[in-house]
């Protein structure tokens, strides 16, 4: 699939170098020093040199724009010359993945959640997992030559019958063959393993990680997370039962103490949703190493309990010549992080603030989906309707609404909350620190 020329440009931000050389919204980028512009990700790479000649079509018109890209001192070269591109077409996945999660979900959603995103671009930009079937020569090409890196790779499994099962595509090419001409030529990937019962546990669980492990470095990372199944799906799919992620868990920790003895680094991590799932401690922050796939739910709560023991809570008589008479915080989490959010929330509580946290089940995707950010707004105020009372101060974690926005999953927004709970609500950063600011910043 070859991608089409030029970027139409969505705004222009103010005092920018593209405000100053007369770029306007709607004009459509067609060439960067004479290099054709696909997307953002050409803007990106041509746009660094000191001098740019651009051309742009403005309505039927082409319009010759030369840019000197030195003298503009203040300007961030990573804000695209102050221009805000529009979204370009995502490349949808031609898979048919029995355990695929935009599969499962029910109608009447926003219609971008029901996109099944393969676009190696995406990946790129925003970490976007990728299974790499729907790649062609060109793209690879362009990979390599724009060093796109590092890629986000679904694996899930590197026996290519036991795979293409997985995926719902027999003409999936080999997984390995992929990873290796990424890694010849020095692209950096991170990978993902979704664990199915039945079909990638087990021996064929340890061969992945072990294949997989032969690219190092250029294989950073290896995460091993639970298939999620909504009460909504069509396709037999066994959960992650406890006794699955035991067995997923200590075979990892076998794995990790090998690379950890040998590279200094574990390489391979589980899923917090994993050791919830087994009934297990989580590992020290530190053997999470840099964290690589913390927005994969690796890590997520080992760095919340680690951040909430260093956060400094204010004494309890501080807190209360602050404090407004009669008012009383409320939060909410799903229930898989529900006990850890808790335990924090108790010592806030002891410093004089009055809060509580509730746990929100998952009614809308069925209660085997437990992770906050899977909440919706529905579900949210249902729950809550019996907690929550007049002057109470509700504050959302931001994990629930839709990334730059104030809308849950199920298009509820913020005001729709306040207007039926009877309460002001504030988003919030959802973490220690972000909890415990936002309740000063209201008292």
């Amino acid at each position: 699939m070859k991608d089409r020329l030029g970027m139409e440009i969505e705004d222009i931000q103010g005092k920018s170098i593209a405000e100053k050389a007369g770029l306007l919204p709607g004009d459509v980028l067609m060439t960067i020093n004479d290099y054709p512009v696909r997307d953002v990700i050409d803007v990106m790479f041509d746009s660094e040199e000191p001098e740019l000649k651009i051309v742009v079509r403005r309505n039927k018109e082409k319009i010759n724009i030369n840019i000197d890209n030195v003298s503009c001192q203040a300007c961030d070269r990573h804000a695209l010359l102050g221009i805000v591109p529009a979204p370009f077409k995502i490349r949808t996945c031609r898979n048919n993945c029995a355990f695929c999660f935009v599969s499962q979900l029910p109608k009447g959603l926003r219609k971008p959640l029901y996109i099944k995103d393969e676009d190696y671009r995406m990946s790129f930009l925003y970490g976007n997992y990728i299974t790499m079937t729907n790649l062609s020569d060109d793209d690879r090409k362009r990979i390599v030559e724009q060093r796109l890196s590092p890629l986000y790779i679904s694996v899930h499994c590197t026996d290519r019958e036991i795979r293409n099962r997985l995926l719902g595509n027999p003409k999936a090419g080999d997984i390995l063959k992929e990873i290796k001409f990424l890694a010849d030529n020095k692209i950096m990937m991170h990978s993902q393993i979704v664990l199915c019962p039945g079909y990638n546990d087990g021996r064929i669980l340890q061969k992945t990680m072990n294949d997989l492990y032969r690219f190092y470095p250029y294989v950073m990372s290896i995460a091993v997370v639970p298939v999620g199944l909504t009460s909504h799906r069509r396709k037999a799919m066994k959960p992650v039962e406890k006794e699955d992620a035991v067995k997923a868990i200590e075979m990892i920790n076998k794995i990790q103490s090998r690379f950890k003895r040998k590279h200094g680094e574990h390489i391979v991590y589980a899923a917090d949703e994993m050791y919830i799932k087994a009934g297990m401690d989580f590992p020290s922050l530190k053997d999470y190493d840099e964290m690589p796939q913390v927005e994969n739910g690796v890590g997520m709560v080992a760095l919340f309990m680690h951040q909430a023991k260093k956060v400094k809570i204010q004494p309890k008589t501080e807190i209360k010549e602050q404090k407004t008479i009669g008012k009383r915080f409320i939060t909410f989490t799903g229930t898989s992080f529900f006990q850890y959010l808790q335990r924090f929330i108790e010592r806030v509580k002891k410093s004089g603030v009055e809060i509580e946290v509730v746990e929100v089940e998952n009614n809308f995707f069925g209660k085997s989906v437990t992770v906050t950010g899977l909440l919706t707004g529905r579900d949210v105020m249902k729950t809550l309707s019996s907690y929550v009372k007049k002057n109470d101060v509700l504050l959302i974690p931001d994990v629930v609404m839709r990334e730059g926005d104030e809308v849950f999953l199920d298009d509820v927004s913020r005001h729709d909350v306040e207007d039926v709970l009877g309460v002001k609500a504030k988003i919030i950063e959802s973490t220690p620190r972000g909890l415990l600011d936002a309740m000063l910043s209201d008292v």
